[in-house]
C-alpha cells in the first residue's frame, strides 16, 4: 500500500484509470445534465435522491441505500480494515421549488441554476467510481461515497451533521472529502463557523396617531441594527456580520405588533465567533431597555425573541495533514498552484470535531452561482485536469494497494 502520489500517477492501473475519465467524458457531461433538470430544492431533494441512489446500484457500490436524514451513501470497500475515507458531493440546491432548470448549451458551456454548485460535483463521483472499478484499482481504506442533503442555506449542513452524529458510519470515518465548487487550486482547510438568527421584536401595536407614543418594535430594531453596524470585528481571523431579510407591520398607519429580522454571523474562529455572538444578544437586550425606557409601555412592553436558525460550526484541518498534502501534492502534479483558505461547506462539521476533511474543486471553470444564469464549461482539457487531480487526491488518501 502507498500513499506516494508521484509512485500512484505513474502507476499503469492509474493511467488506465486517467484514460477512463477520458473515454468517459461525454458520459460525464450527460449525467450533469440528467442530474441537473431534477430539481432539488432546499429540504426538497428527495426526487434527485433516489435517482442517484439508482445510479449508485447500477455502478455496483455495496450497501446502497438513503439514511434517516436523506442521504444517499455507498460503499467501495478497500483491502483493509481501517477507517473509511468519505467522497461527497451535496444533492441540495439554493432555488425554490417551481425554478426553470432545463440545461442550455453554447458549445461546451452548460447553464442552468445548479449546474456547478453541486450537481456537477455528484458527476464528479460517479465518474471516479467507473474510473476506479475499469481500472481495477483497489484501496487500502472503504471509500463512502455520499450525496448528502442540506448543504445550502437552512439546510444548516443537516445531511453531514447527520452522517458524523447519529449515522451508521459516524465512528468509522477517518477522512472527509466534500467535492464542491468549481476551482480544484482552491482547497478549503479551515471552516468558517456561523450563527444564524431570527430575532423578533414584539409590542402592543395600535393606531399610529391615537396611541402616538406608544413604544414601537421597529424602533427597538433600528436600535438594534444601529448598534450591529457600530460592531468591531478583526480582519483576522475573518470575522462577519449581516443583516439580511426583515419584515413586519400591517400598515402605514399602524404601530406594529411585531418586527422580525434575520441576521448571519461568521468567523473563522469559534471562539471569536461566540464573542461576535455574545455582543449581538446584549444588543437586543438594549435596544428592548432603551425602547420601553423611550416610549409609554402602559399597554404592554417590548420584548424580544432570538430564534436561531443556523449554526455551521467552525474548525480546522492542520495544514500539515496527510490529507492536506496528499492534496496539494495531487494538484501540483496536474499543474494547479494550490491555495489554502476557508469557506462554508459540508466539511465544516467534521473539521469542528477534529477530522481530518478538505473541500476540493471539481474541476473546469464556471460562474454565477446562486445565481439564475449559473453556468459551467465542459471544455474537455480542462474538465479532466480537475477531475484527474481529484481522483488521485482520493486514492492517495485511502492508500493505493498496488498488488
Amino acid at each position: 500500500m502507498t500513499n506516494d502520489v508521484a509512485k500512484i500517477r505513474s502507476h499503469a492501473k492509474f493511467i488506465k484509470a486517467a484514460e477512463v475519465l477520458t473515454s468517459e467524458h461525454d458520459r460525464f457531461v450527460e449525467e450533469i445534465v440528467t442530474l441537473t433538470e431534477i430539481p432539488a430544492p432546499p429540504f426538497k431533494e428527495a426526487v434527485r435522491a433516489a435517482a442517484y441512489e439508482k445510479m449508485f446500484h447500477a455502478l455496483g457500490l455495496q450497501d446502497v441505500g438513503l439514511d434517516e436524514i436523506g442521504n444517499v451513501t455507498g460503499l467501495r470497500r478497500g483491502t483493509g480494515n481501517g477507517a473509511l475515507v468519505v467522497a461527497s458531493s451535496h444533492l441540495d440546491t439554493v432555488f425554490p421549488e417551481g425554478t426553470d432548470v432545463t440545461v442550455r448549451r453554447e458549445g461546451t458551456k452548460l447553464m442552468a441554476p445548479g449546474v456547478g454548485d453541486d450537481t456537477r460535483g455528484l458527476a464528479a463521483l460517479l465518474a471516479f467510481i467507473r474510473a476506479l472499478d475499469e481500472a481495477g484499482i483497489e484501496t487500502e481504506q472503504d471509500i463512502l461515497f455520499v450525496g448528502d442533503v442540506g448543504e445550502e442555506g437552512k439546510g444548516d449542513l443537516r445531511g453531514i451533521r447527520h452522517l458524523f452524529t447519529h449515522g451508521v458510519y459516524k465512528d468509522r470515518i477517518g477522512a472527509f472529502f466534500t467535492f464542491d465548487g468549481i476551482e480544484p487550486d482552491e482547497l478549503t482547510v479551515g471552516a468558517v463557523g456561523s450563527y444564524r438568527y431570527r430575532i423578533t421584536f414584539t409590542g402592543p401595536g395600535g393606531h399610529s396617531l391615537a396611541d402616538f407614543g406608544t413604544v414601537n418594535p421597529a424602533y427597538a430594531l433600528g436600535h438594534f441594527l444601529v448598534g450591529m453596524s457600530q460592531l468591531n470585528v478583526p480582519k483576522a481571523p475573518r470575522t462577519t456580520f449581516c443583516a439580511s431579510v426583515l419584515q413586519g407591520g400591517t400598515s402605514v398607519n399602524a404601530i406594529p405588533e411585531a418586527i422580525w429580522i434575520e441576521v448571519d454571523l461568521r468567523s473563522e474562529d469559534a471562539d471569536v465567533l461566540a464573542q461576535l455572538d455574545a455582543d449581538v444578544l446584549n444588543l437586543i437586550e438594549t435596544a428592548v431597555v432603551a425602547e420601553n425606557t423611550r416610549g409609554t409601555a402602559s399597554s404592554g412592553k417590548i420584548t424580544a425573541d432570538a430564534e436561531k436558525i443556523g449554526n455551521r460550526p467552525a474548525g480546522k484541518t492542520d495544514r500539515n495533514a496527510d490529507i492536506v498534502k496528499l492534496c496539494e501534492s495531487a494538484l501540483e502534479t496536474f499543474d494547479f498552484k494550490p491555495v489554502l483558505g476557508a469557506s462554508s461547506t459540508d466539511a465544516n462539521i467534521p473539521m469542528s470535531l477534529g477530522i481530518p476533511a478538505v473541500k476540493f474543486g471539481h474541476g473546469g471553470s464556471g460562474g454565477n452561482a446562486h445565481r439564475l444564469d449559473e453556468w459551467i464549461d465542459v471544455e474537455p482539457t480542462q474538465s479532466l485536469r480537475g477531475l484527474k487531480a481529484g481522483l488521485l487526491a482520493l486514492i492517495a488518501t485511502a492508500g493505493f494497494s498496488e498488488s
